[in-house]
């Protein structure tokens, strides 16, 4: 194991299957203060509803913890969360360094330590907003850009179109407990070749519904004509927390939009789409994102003509399997 990435530091690694309470909050500090100096979150969702979970799982924690090399206090110099459960598209990472100690080799001392976590060696890495640090750090490893994800968004200033459901679709809010399974299972179908949203559990769903920002009432489901799921629009509202210390202006998300196999091709995803900006505006808000796949082109041409524009970039970067390896794969 490296033990200091620079003379000026003493460095201690960790690799934690959960964070103790104490960790928890070194690590939300962090987040903070990474999130405060980039203007952006350095961590997805999905990490960060798992950073509390005492629950057994797979993923793991690796703390890195700097001592200035001519003494001082210790504190936390970066963070990083490994997913090793994809055995097809190999592990996911994703990393963040204190502001004050970045240029150190903390965050090449974090991926390198990943690679060696990492079941086959394969590691896929997000880089959130395309920041130039983050991207010379990962191509100076051999890491390639595989993927793209966009942030697009939209006024609600601006007219939100009137698009009724055909005829014997009929829209309505989401249950909870009532219709949890079968959201889960349309959610499976319509998102089977997603590399995340369509693994979704009932565990996974639980997290986001404890979570402040739901509200059954922008979660929005369409029954056809069959009384069966045809679709979803789950909205999302966050930001300008009082008690934050890192609020924003409220705006409104489109969290998820799926239509079900067997309902796809009479427009829904439009239709569901404008419902759920309708739902959004009717709260007094106005501005709407959404995250979408850059090469997800049907996708990116219904928002783009709904009058949603691209606002950032999230890359996803990943690690060829060694020629050497791949011949030992069964």
């Amino acid at each position: 194991m490296p033990s200091d990435p620079t003379s000026e530091f003493d460095v201690r690694l960790e690799v934690l299957e959960r964070l103790a309470p104490d960790d928890l909050s070194a690590v939300t500090a962090l987040v903070a203060a990474a999130t405060e100096a980039d203007g952006l979150h350095p961590l997805s969702e999905h990490v960060m509803l798992h950073l509390p979970s005492t629950a057994p799982g797979a993923d793991r924690h690796l703390l890195v913890f700097a001592t200035p090399a001519e003494g001082g206090a210790e504190r936390l110099a970066g963070y990083g969360h490994l997913d090793p459960t994809d055995a097809v598209d190999g592990a996911s990472a994703e990393v963040v360094v204190h502001p004050d100690l970045r240029g150190h080799g903390v965050g090449r001392l974090m991926v390198g330590h990943l690679q060696e976590l990492s079941p086959d060696g394969r590691l896929r890495l997000w880089a959130h907003g395309q920041q130039a640090g983050a991207r010379a750090l990962a191509e100076s490893l051999g890491y390639v850009s595989v993927r793209k994800l966009w942030q697009m968004r939209r006024s609600l200033r601006q007219d939100v179109p009137a698009l009724d459901p055909p005829p014997g679709y009929t829209l309505r809010a989401f249950r909870p407990g009532a219709d949890d399974e079968a959201w889960l299972a349309v959610n499976a179908a319509a998102f089977a070749h997603h590399p995340e949203q369509g693994r979704w559990t009932a565990q996974d769903l639980a997290f986001r519904m404890a979570e402040d920002w739901f509200d059954p009432a922008g979660f929005l489901l369409l029954d056809g004509p069959d009384g069966d799921l045809a679709g979803f629009h789950w909205t999302k509202v966050h930001g300008s927390d009082p008690a934050a210390r890192h609020g924003h202006d409220r705006i409104g998300e489109v969290y998820v939009v799926g239509v079900s196999p067997a309902h796809q091709g009479h427009g829904l995803g439009a239709v569901l789409t404008v419902a759920g900006l309708r739902h959004l505006r009717s709260q007094g808000l106005t501005q709407v994102m959404l995250y979408v796949d850059g090469d997800n082109e049907a996708a990116v041409r219904t928002y783009s003509r709904l009058g949603f524009t691209r606002a950032a970039v999230d890359v996803q970067y990943s690690r060829p399997l060694p020629s050497a390896a791949l011949t030992d794969q069964p």
